[in-house]
């Protein structure tokens, strides 16, 4: 009898949702349009490279880019899940369902072919402008959420001719969401899953003529899977923009983001009270031109941060609460100023000025013990960098493109920094594409490592490293087998290490360390057929010195099925000589099963699901912090 009303609950929902649904485009010609845009296309145009709008081959670096459809397709609220996936050499480290925190025991770590963002040696940008802590010079994870983008390019490679310290590893750009089309688009996300894990999302986009907006706002939070673990997180984007008359746009957005983060410590010396609270905005303004030989733009940013951490105690070591909390504000701002230009035929020369300026405060707050009531002071400091650039890129005939920039860096403190690139791209028969590039990368000392906490040195100096790359591409069967292979070598000097004070007791950060990594990366998608793909890709990189977060060999492979209402992913992730831990050694491999679905009840209501670890592998990707096991979450998806 149960299994009858069963039968009959079902159809009774089936039917609601066929009267309700109204029909508007058809299903199959939306997969359709689905289908299209995953095909890679010959001309696929980037910004991250060059400043302004460019054919990704004629870059002689290599530009991977996550689009719109592909960032929906994880079901993510943060973005790096999806780009630890489809990067070959990227890897974020992390410690739970979700969230990432900051200080002792965080993770949210971006490494790219073995140079970590923690370090300051990886840049995050949203749409062309530094993300990253005034005083730690650093990305903080929790800032990058889905809704901001449109797409995501990731520069493997240095990029410090166009972007300057702290690029010399790379730089993942966020390129902010807009309405193409004139009209209003409203999408709502909502799930639930394991260990009581809410994720929300609001976005409303609208263009009428010249007038564009897009709004969205986020709220997530779960209980994690460890006690004390609990993470909470609110975000808002706004966005407007005005196309003028003659060729000139306005823009100006705000981004603001804070979460409530507990970290509960190793296992193996479980902590309390170990609690975060940290507020992170942006925002910026610009005036862009765009003609037929001609295009630039000028720009504002100013990005903030308020942290405020209690790092807790130790019961079992018998260590009391903390009496003092860390707190600081943080800012960074500048000013960019570039314009593109072509004086001939296969000709584009882009000159820029770049103005920085990064700092902030941190104290002690004491709430306990012998100092309570009162401050002290960690560090109070600015600096300010002034730069101008130049990058030239010319085709030959039709078969080559030569590129070269120089960047000449000033430093408030350090001085004079000279910053040049070299490259070549062929274009070949049968869409062969090969490339080779040599690229210097840099960055200045952190606020952080010259200032605050021993080992400080003030008298640190810039790092520096050169990368030199092969790569080749092709697409097969009209664009639908695209692969490509990279080969890298990369030879870094003046590292900062801390190490013992040659002039005395204890412990100095000092330049003396080196970096020497190489490395292959392969990528691969295929279109089998109107509703089956599969596309994957592999990194391996041999580094002479172990960098934590930073694995020997990633794996990643993927299938793809769509038909009518039905979308169905799955995917496997291989991970092997990662190293948690340097001293003493401690590497870790475990292989991740995930499968993602959704259905299409109608035009307007998406009913979709995940699971991730679907094989219970028990791993650690921070040395302590066990990763959950097998989690699922669900949910919908509404556009109007």
């Amino acid at each position: 009898m149960d299994r009858i009303t069963n039968i009959r609950k079902t159809i009774v929902f089936a039917g609601f949702l066929n009267l309700i649904c109204t029909p508007g485009i058809s299903q199959e010609q939306k997969h359709d349009t689905i289908r299209a845009s995953k095909v890679y296309e010959i001309g696929e145009v980037v910004v991250t490279g060059s400043r302004n709008e460019t054919d990704v081959r004629h870059l002689s670096q290599t530009v991977s880019v996550i689009n719109r459809i592909d960032i929906e397709h994880a079901m993510q609220p943060s973005l790096l899940p999806v780009l630890t996936e489809q990067i070959p050499g990227l890897f974020v480290t992390s410690r739970g369902i979700m969230g990432y925190g900051v200080s002792t025991g965080a993770a949210g770590g971006i490494s790219l072919r073995g140079l970590s963002g923690g370090t300051g040696r990886l840049m995050v940008m949203i749409d062309g402008h530094p993300q990253y802590a005034g005083i730690f010079g650093h990305p903080i994870a929790d800032a990058y959420q889905s809704f901001l983008a449109d797409r995501v390019e990731v520069l493997r490679g240095p990029a410090s001719v166009l972007y300057g310290s702290n690029a010399m590893g790379g730089v993942i750009n966020i390129v902010t969401r807009k309405m193409h089309d004139n009209g209003v688009n409203t999408n709502i996300h909502m799930g639930y899953g394991s260990y009581n894990t809410l994720e929300s999302e609001f976005t409303s986009r609208i263009r009428k003529g010249r007038f564009s907006s897009v709004v969205s706002g986020s709220y997530n939070r779960t209980d994690g899977h460890r006690n004390n673990m609990e993470f909470e997180q609110y975000g808002g984007y706004a966005k407007l923009g005005y196309e003028m008359i003659g060729n000139w746009n306005l823009r100006g957005d705000i981004n603001i983001t804070h979460f409530n983060a507990s970290y509960p410590g190793p296992i193996t010396a479980p902590l309390l009270d170990g609690d975060q609270r940290i507020t992170r905005g942006v925002t910026s303004f610009a005036i862009e031109n765009n003609y037929e030989q001609t295009s630039g733009g000028l720009s504002f940013f100013y990005n903030w941060g308020k942290h405020w951490i209690n790092d807790g105690y130790t019961p079992s070591k018998e260590e009391k609460p903390q009496d003092g909390r860390f707190n600081s504000r943080d800012n960074m701002m500048g000013v960019s100023l570039y314009q593109s230009m072509q004086f001939f035929k296969g000709n584009r020369i882009t000159a820029g000025i770049d103005w920085f300026r990064y700092g902030g405060k941190a104290w002690n707050e004491y709430v306990s013990g012998e100092h309570i009531g009162t401050t002290s002071d960690l560090v109070n400091k600015h600096e300010n960098e002034l730069a101008g650039y130049v990058d030239l890129r010319q085709n030959i005939g039709t078969w080559l493109t030569f590129n070269a920039g120089l960047r000449a860096d000033h430093h408030s403190r350090v001085g004079l920094e000279w910053v040049p690139q070299a490259g070549l791209a062929f274009h070949l028969p049968h869409t062969i594409e090969m490339k080779a590039s040599a690229s210097k990368g840099f960055r200045y000392p952190i606020l952080r490592e010259m200032y605050m906490f021993p080992p400080q040195n003030p008298d640190l100096q810039p790092e520096s490293m050169w990368n030199y790359e092969l790569a080749f591409s092709q697409q097969l069967l009209n664009g639908r087998l695209t692969y490509g292979v990279n080969l890298f070598y990369i030879d870094g000097k003046n590292l900062i290490e801390t190490l013992p004070n040659p002039n005395g007791s204890g412990m100095l950060n000092q330049n003396s360390g080196e970096i020497e990594n190489s490395g292959i990366e392969l990528q691969a998608a295929w279109r089998i057929s109107q509703y089956w793909s599969v596309d994957g890709n592999y990194s391996y990189l041999h580094m002479k010195n172990p960098v934590l977060a930073a694995p020997k060999h990633k794996l990643y492979t993927g299938v793809n099925f769509n038909y009518r209402h039905w979308d169905i992913s799955t995917g496997i992730q291989y991970i092997s000589g990662l190293y948690t831990q340097t001293d003493p050694i401690k590497t870790e491999e475990f292989v991740l099963w995930n499968i993602r679905a959704s259905y299409q009840a109608c035009r307007w209501l998406n009913i979709w699901a995940r699971g991730e670890n679907l094989l219970a592998q028990k791993y650690e990707i921070n040395a302590g912090y066990p990763m959950p096991r097998a989690t699922v979450m669900a949910g919908i998806n509404i556009s109007f």
